[in-house]
């Protein structure tokens, strides 16, 4: 079993049991919130390596600047060490120190002094939220600028300023982070997420935690069915370069595929589907969540797409990849802004947003098509596997094992036996192996 690492304890520790593994990933966030990231640079290796003391399986890759993957080109490493605008008293009233969301993420160098008038052109804020810092970026277009409040920015005077940011930008590599856990087939399940934003608690830090956890509890798996690649990449851009190496090899493997984002706060389960709406990805999370969530959740079509499931699931690409929330991004107030941060998220939040994951990966891994191996409905009573005593639960699960005899045919999956019959496939977990070795049932093949 892989080990948990906290920073704040400065030591490894056997890990909690993963039903309550919450705590740890929202320390995990806790560390991680105050690194400055964006698609390129130190932060999003010091995120990287962070999450390699975590997993050590994770290997960290790089691709160069001015590299041409498919209609994109991997941009300049930016990386920035202080940024602040200071009034004619000498006073910090703007400083990136205090908030990393506070500078235009990728703004090039500069030191100078201009007046209001001039300097209201580089700056950035919401009225319709004037108690928030607004995330802003420009990747492809060389620029700088400071985001503030509404707040703020109405109380600036008419004053001469002097504006400082000390960044870089200029050739150098781009970084994403892999772990492949290796099953018995060589089919493949793809998990990925976002590690590109700065302080943002659920749009950026809630993903790649709680995925983390994932691949720690994977590790700690004996004999899994399939193989499992995970990804920590930068958004848009780190999806192009991974998918410009390794299309070929992803379409012939990946069988299913979840991006998982936003998946921290208490709010509402929503999932971003494929184009098509009826992947195997897509049955297994509507599946989840239906049963999960008590069917508390949003399914979106493909037309709302946030995030990688669009490159995932772009035309010629064709992967059968779903986005995985809990508030989708976009949709809930605190995006993209300040207020999007560790009060958004919760260890309960963060717990349910692993267990999603962890539920639909039990669902692959136990899935399978059945036959019947008599005719007629078998003799329960003499291979022990009647209850003995009738209640309202030994009721249910008697129904359970009885529909999933009456439906095995050697062409339904467990899944779509579940679904046809209006119970989660885990109902069919705990008898399952002794109908198999009672010779009822036999397994035909995989899903």
């Amino acid at each position: 079993m892989s080990q948990i690492f906290s920073q704040k304890k400065d030591q490894f520790k056997t890990p909690k049991a993963f039903e309550s593994i919450g705590e740890d990933i929202y320390s995990w966030a806790e560390d991680l919130f105050p690194i400055c990231r964006s698609i390129s640079g130190e932060g999003v290796r010091e995120t990287l390596r962070y999450f390699q003391r975590i997993v050590p399986d994770l290997k960290i890759e790089e691709t160069k600047s001015g590299t041409q993957v498919f209609d994109w080109t991997v941009p300049d490493e930016w990386n920035i060490y202080d940024a602040w605008i200071k009034n004619s008293k000498g006073e910090k009233i703007i400083d990136f120190k205090h908030s990393n969301l506070h500078v235009v993420s990728y703004s090039e160098p500069i030191h100078k002094k201009m007046r209001l008038k001039e300097l209201d052109k580089f700056l950035y804020s919401l009225p319709d939220q004037p108690d928030a810092i607004p995330y802003i970026t420009s990747y492809y277009e060389r620029r700088w600028g400071f985001c503030l409040t509404h707040d703020q920015r109405k109380n600036l005077e008419d004053d001469e300023y002097e504006v400082y940011i000390n960044s870089t930008l200029e050739p150098g590599v781009l970084n994403y982070g892999e772990i492949l856990i290796k099953g018995e087939s060589s089919e493949e399940v793809l998990i990925s997420s976002n590690i590109c934003h700065p302080s943002m608690g659920n749009n950026e830090l809630s993903g790649p935690t709680v995925v983390t956890a994932i691949a720690s509890w994977l590790l700690s798996q004996e004999n899994l069915k399939y193989s499992y690649r995970i990804l920590y990449i930068p958004e848009t851009i780190g999806a192009i370069i991974y998918l410009s190496k390794h299309l070929d090899y992803l379409k012939k493997h990946v069988i299913a595929g979840f991006n998982v984002y936003a998946v921290g706060d208490e709010r509402n389960y929503s999932f971003i589907s494929t184009p098509d709406e009826d992947t195997y990805a897509d049955r297994i999370i509507n599946h989840v969540y239906k049963h999960h969530t008590e069917n508390n959740y949003i399914k979106y079509p493909f037309t709302e797409r946030g995030s990688d499931e669009r490159q995932y699931c772009a035309p010629g690409v064709d992967l059968p990849v779903v986005g995985v929330c809990r508030s989708k991004s976009g949709l809930y107030s605190e995006y993209h802004t300040s207020l999007d941060d560790l009060s958004v998220i919760s260890p309960n939040g963060l717990q349910g947003g692993f267990d999603i994951v962890k539920k639909a990966i039990q669902v692959l891994e136990n899935n399978r098509v059945l036959k019947v191996n008599v005719f007629g409905e078998p003799q329960m009573g003499r291979r022990g596997l009647y209850p003995n005593v009738s209640t309202k639960d030994s009721v249910k699960i008697t129904r359970s094992l009885m529909n999933l005899i009456a439906y095995s045919n050697s062409k339904r999956s467990m899944l779509d036996i579940a679904e046809k019959t209006n119970c989660y496939i885990g109902d069919f977990y705990p008898f399952l192996n002794k109908l198999i070795e009672t010779g009822i049932l036999s397994e035909i093949r995989e899903r």
